[in-house]
């Protein structure tokens, strides 16, 4: 059974209290055990009633019943599905902005983090990407696409760069695994910071398909630079969906 999430579990009580005394409208009481159904009865992917059988078993219009499911749509707790019905949302996993590969994100999330290796071929890289990996003109990297699964389902796409003079073998590593660890332990490259740019864009055609989501749907972008002491060993692009996942900081006045 699912915990409910501190943000709604007091929300919830509350409301429930004070709805059993008829104290708030129709839709606040609905939407307090719609709020339960979706916390705490049903997972992620799972239908909620029709109106119609919550028009039934609560004794309210199919007006009450709308507002009610469109504050919990509004809400990020449930998805509406024209055609199909209103459906348990995904729940986002929020990540603590640091250093650390995407397995290790995912674990310290408490997920089981997944890859399926798209591509790996060795190409001429852009001039940004060169630039970033500060290569001589005319050679080669590395191009490592990947699709990033949390408990199975996808969460991010990533296309990633490295220096192939650099690490002359890297085609040969499990992509599947940690790359970080990789370059640690077998190059003798430990990443220990990065340069990060976060912001948001529409899906290409492409990544929409491999996040099953629609072309155009918002999602996060990452442009990052990993260093190896003054070494940049990795330039990686990745998009995230914004449904799946979020980004938390800590900010001080220091």
């Amino acid at each position: 059974m699912r915990q409910t999430p501190p943000e709604n579990r007091e929300w919830v009580a509350v409301a429930q209290q004070i709805a059993a005394k008829g104290m708030v409208p129709k839709h606040a009481q609905l939407r307090a055990i719609l709020v339960d159904m979706c916390t705490n009865q049903l997972s992620p992917g799972d239908a909620l009633p029709s109106e119609r059988q919550l028009c039934l078993d609560h004794g309210v219009s199919r007006v009450t019943v709308r507002e009610a499911l469109s504050q919990l749509v509004a809400d990020g707790l449930a998805v509406r599905v024209h055609g199909r019905g209103t459906f348990v949302a995904e729940r986002t996993h929020r990540s603590e902005l640091g250093l650390a590969s995407f397995h290790e994100d995912m674990r310290r999330l408490g997920l089981e983090p997944g890859t399926v290796v798209l591509s790996i071929d060795r190409e001429d890289p852009s001039p940004a990407t060169a630039a970033a990996l500060r290569m001589a003109e005319k050679h080669q990297a590395w191009h490592v696409r990947r699709l990033r699964l949390a408990n199975q389902a996808p969460i991010s796409v990533e296309d990633a760069w490295y220096n192939a003079d650099l690490l002359p073998e890297l085609d040969s590593v499990d992509f599947t695994a940690s790359v970080y660890e990789t370059l640690d332990s077998r190059f003798g490259y430990p990443v220990d910071r990065a340069e990060q740019t976060v912001g948001a864009g529409p899906a290409s055609s492409e990544t929409a398909a491999l996040l099953g989501i629609r072309k155009g749907t918002a999602v996060m972008t990452f442009d990052r630079i990993a260093y190896s002491g003054e070494q940049p060993v990795e330039h990686a692009y990745s998009w995230f969906r914004g449904d799946r996942y979020q980004l938390h900081m800590t900010l001080t006045d220091h």
